[in-house]
């Protein structure tokens, strides 16, 4: 893999070589919108409704809309002075207890890997942060944009997660969610015993497959050998029921599968 970013990692007096890679990648399938008539890939244009022509790049300014409709206009070299200054260092602010940085932070993943593969500072930070179950937060600047970021401790690497600002997070106030309501006792305890029965000692992914792609990618092959994929098979509708019975259903359907049942004998 090509290094995204390369750099070092410093804590205190410590500097550690380092480089970035990323650690997940999209397998979108990279759809191409068309004419319907003549199957013709579409183009997108500048286009400016007042002046009535398309508008090269070396012609654009970025502008913020102000209430009266008009804009303040950002020049790419205003932009340019705006952005904050290249570095070369993962700055190492404090350190939080592992497992307490709220999910809705996490932004996006990075592997971080030694410049040298007998950088010893690497592997001893790896140890300290496992031993004490730690994670530690910093600031990156990537891409012309400065980052908060995670680093924890992946068995013998370092993973880098960047976080959400507080401002790019969303309140749930704003969804207006009802108040809750009173949960009865005989519902709240079958809803956890099916919770138990579907319980398992480790997340597997792999189990878990992208069934868009696969079907989409089974028409292609169809289409390559000109054969139609058969239809799939219409959804059961199921007849509407009781919460309860509905969780006395699920406990019963869940009780039957093997895997689950030996799992299960397994936890006791």
């Amino acid at each position: 893999m090509k290094a995204l970013w390369k750099g070092s990692l410093s804590f205190g007096l410590v500097n550690i070589p380092v480089q970035l890679f990323t650690a997940t990648e999209s397998h979108a399938l990279g759809f191409t919108l068309l004419h319907d008539k003549c199957h013709t890939p579409l183009k997108y244009h500048r286009w400016c409704t007042h002046c009535e022509k398309e508008v090269a790049w070396d012609q654009t300014v970025k502008g913020i809309e102000k209430a009266d409709g008009k804009y303040f206009i950002f020049t790419q070299q205003t932009l340019k002075e705006l952005h904050p200054k290249k570095s070369e260092n993962i700055e190492i602010i404090e350190f939080v207890d592992e497992g307490t940085i709220p999910v809705i932070y996490l932004n996006h993943h990075y592997y971080v890997a030694p410049a040298k593969k007998s950088e010893k500072a690497y592997f001893l930070f790896i140890k300290a942060l496992e031993n004490l179950k730690k994670a530690a937060i910093g600031r990156v600047v990537m891409r012309d944009k400065e980052y908060v970021c995670a680093l924890q401790s992946r068995e013998n690497y370092l993973l880098l997660t960047t976080l959400y600002y507080p401002h790019e997070i969303k309140g749930i106030a704003n969804l207006a969610l009802p108040k809750l309501p009173k949960v009865n006792a005989n519902e709240l305890q079958l809803a956890e015993a099916l919770i138990e029965k579907l319980s398992v000692p480790k997340l597997t992914m792999t189990q878990f497959k992208d069934t868009f792609v696969q079907e989409v990618k089974k028409s292609l092959q169809a289409k390559k050998s000109k054969k139609t994929r058969a239809k799939p098979a219409a959804r059961v509708r199921k007849e509407k029921s009781s919460l309860a019975h509905s969780l006395h259903a699920s406990i019963q359907q869940v009780a039957s599968r093997p895997a689950h049942a030996a799992m299960a004998s397994r936890r006791r």
